[in-house]
């Protein structure tokens, strides 16, 4: 597959105040000078005294503990001498990177998610590239280019992305995002074709109507702190673009357009309305976390949902092992539904192939008093082997090899790889938020970096039951459901860098403000309130600067666009 490397070293970059750039490069002289730099294959020759590292991660979702309390982690321990003992959020994000920034008091190393720019404008991370320079061959080797397109206006790097990708482009044969309903409600109607919202919520209507007494939900969504995109995002997949954040950019125009207060996020919330005025919405949706929200997920009382794939796999994975233990429990599994307004517009739920999210990352802090043993494990992870390993686990335990050097998995492991396998092994603390190849990478021997993504691998993991319901819909793939993705040179437009407290980062706080003041009303009102109520959030959304916004966002796609055709 011909590859396409984006230049997006136009996006408008991060304000560095001069505490970051006074660290310097963060390396010790005199510790560095007993390090010797890793080998390109196996990190062999890295320090080997043992030391433990103190890692934050933004994201809530995993628990606390040490990384050599895994499999992957202890192998990695061994060759690197270097554990991190990992804490994740639990709170508001807001609150405990403000707490840091406050006290100077940080990690060693911190991934601080969609506070990234508060963080470097707080000084907080040391500048990579002379450690890169001098310890990194597999960072460049996998970054390249990548780190030109996140440089700071000082010309330095701070953090590294979560992924890049490396070799080929590899599809996934499962939707990112979706509608998402439970199995039996379909199984009951006969295997219906569902495309429209209308169709969907008549779906989840009729079947709470023949089960009166189960005490089901409708539907539920998630509106806790960053998370309120759960709720807000879908106009934008109705409408059937991809997940762009707070726009949908045009393929032939290039334009970039906001939805929050349009006539689609009037139609969706209103939908959710009339499902309130039924009995059918959680209104909890408004109050619930992260953890409530995923207990309910799995708690077979939920008929429906929106949402990303990586955000709900905790839950769709219990929900998976149970069935795979008992085939009763399988009508609890969710189904991929590729919804959207109308039955005649492409929907694009699957993600395409595009440039790099450049707005995330990992960074060592200055409160670090061994930056360079920390970039010789980042730069150690990305080895081929490594990274086989963090992907596939070890061969004849987690994974086999065929005669043509495919990778695959038998039916034992498949089985034995449940939820708790994948905390004990390390898969679910290294699938993510650490360098490594993107998931739709490959290998350089041709295999999937990502197991899933693997054509052999995804038929193996079929159960039965899975095998039932994609033949009741002439499908072997859930993709195969769904509109096959669009190259987008600048995809995704969210990741745009925006400068702390410009007028683009002003007007998606002032946006974001808006929606959850409204966003509640709007559905959990009586519905002839409904169209008075959309009225104040219209009138109090006019004022905002949507038109310089677009503006904006609109040359930083043009840009890109112009500058991937000149190569």
């Amino acid at each position: 597959m011909r590859k396409k490397t984006l230049f997006l070293s136009c996006l408008a970059v991060i304000t560095v105040l001069t505490g970051a750039t006074a660290c310097g490069s963060g390396i010790d002289e005199n510790k560095s000078a007993s390090t010797e730099s890793p080998s390109a294959g196996s990190g062999a020759n890295v320090k080997k005294d043992k030391v433990t590292f103190t890692i934050f991660n933004g994201v809530a979702g995993s628990k606390d503990g040490n990384t050599n309390e895994t499999t992957i982690g202890k192998m990695l321990e061994d060759q690197t001498g270097v554990n991190f003992k990992l804490e994740f959020l639990v709170s508001d994000l807001n609150t405990k990177i403000g707490t840091m920034i406050a006290s100077g008091d940080y990690p060693d190393v911190l991934i601080p998610d969609s506070v990234i720019e508060e963080v470097m404008n707080a000084g907080a991370f040391i500048p990579l590239d002379d450690l890169i320079d001098q310890y990194g061959p597999n960072i460049k080797r996998v970054y390249g280019s990548v780190l030109d397109q996140i440089r700071a206006k000082d010309g330095n790097v701070y953090y590294l992305p979560l992924s890049a990708q490396v070799g080929d482009f590899i599809p996934d044969p499962e939707p990112d995002a979706a509608f998402w309903v439970q199995r039996r409600v379909l199984e009951e109607a006969g295997y219906p074709k569902i495309k429209t919202l209308d169709q969907y919520m008549k779906l989840i209507s009729d079947y709470a109507a023949k089960h009166k007494d189960e005490g089901l939900t409708g539907m539920v969504s998630l509106t806790n702190d960053w998370r309120f995109f759960v709720t807000s995002n879908p106009p934008m997949h109705l409408l059937g673009y991809p997940n762009e954040g707070n726009v949908t950019v045009d393929m032939n125009t290039l334009e970039a357009k906001t939805y929050a207060g349009s006539d689609a996020t009037r139609r969706w919330l209103k939908a959710l309305s009339d499902l309130n005025a039924n009995g059918l919405f959680d209104k909890a949706s408004f109050v619930d976390n992260y953890d409530q929200y995923i207990v309910k997920l799995t708690s077979h009382k939920v008929l429906g949902f929106f949402d990303y794939k990586w955000q709900v796999g905790n839950a769709l994975n219990v929900l998976k092992d149970a069935a795979r233990k008992d085939p009763s429990q399988d009508g609890y599994n969710y189904f991929p539904l590729p919804i959207t307004f109308d039955e005649n517009t492409p929907d694009a739920y699957i993600d395409p192939q595009g440039g790099i999210v450049t707005n995330r990352g990992i960074g060592i802090t200055v409160s670090a008093e061994d930056p360079v043993r920390i970039i010789q494990y980042f730069d150690n992870m990305l080895t081929e082997e490594n990274q086989t390993m963090i992907g596939w686990g070890l061969k004849g335990e987690t994974y086999e090899v065929d005669d043509n050097g495919r990778f695959y998995r038998t039916a034992e492991q498949i089985a034995k790889i449940d939820e708790a396998f994948n905390e004990e092994f390390g898969f679910k603390y290294y699938n993510w938020n650490w360098p490594s190849y993107d998931a739709h990478s490959t290998l350089a021997n041709g295999n999937a970096k990502g197991v899933g993504y693997q054509p052999e691998f995804f038929q193996m993991s079929l159960t039965d039951k899975d095998k039932e319901i994609l033949n009741q819909y002439g499908v072997q793939t859930y993709t195969q459901m769904f509109a096959k993705p669009v190259y987008r040179a600048w995809y995704p437009a969210w990741s745009f860098v925006k400068e702390q407290n410009s007028p683009e980062q002003i007007w998606e706080t002032k946006k974001d403000e808006l929606a959850k003041k409204y966003f509640p009303r709007l559905v959990l009102s009586p519905p002839d309130k409904f169209d008075s109520v959309w009225d104040d959030y219209a009138k109090e959304f006019s004022k905002l600067d949507t038109a310089g916004y677009e503006k904006w966002t609109t040359e930083q796609v043009k840009k890109i666009v112009d500058a991937a055709a000149s190569e």
